[in-house]
């Protein structure tokens, strides 16, 4: 699953609160999986500030899953900026498409 984000922003969306309130869900059911929460950002800005962007990202989707009941120990995160786009398109459209957390079971 994925949860988008505006640009230069790591504020959890509204239209992405629906889609971790089912992980959350999920999670909670299955307390023995676990997943990474991966955080990325579209190509403009440093290599180093998309990084730490991809980061806030991740740990806010993070921080929403504990708040809703998750536990921590099931959640782990990472942060690959710009280096693993979904999109190669240099416009809003593909700009809009890498800028995402996706939730990764294990």
């Amino acid at each position: 699953d994925r949860v988008y984000y505006d640009f230069d922003k790591a504020e959890i969306r509204k239209d992405g609160t629906s889609t971790l309130n089912d992980q959350a869900a999920w999670l909670k059911k299955y307390p023995n999986v676990t997943i990474v929460v991966e955080g990325h950002a579209d190509e403009r800005g440093t290599r180093a500030y998309n990084l730490a962007l991809g980061e806030r990202r991740a740990n806010a989707v993070a921080r929403y899953l504990v708040i809703q009941g998750v536990n921590r120990s099931q959640i782990e995160t990472v942060s690959y900026g710009e280096e693993r786009p979904l999109s190669l398109s240099r416009d809003e459209n593909g700009w809009s498409r890498n800028r995402r957390v996706e939730l990764i079971y294990q």
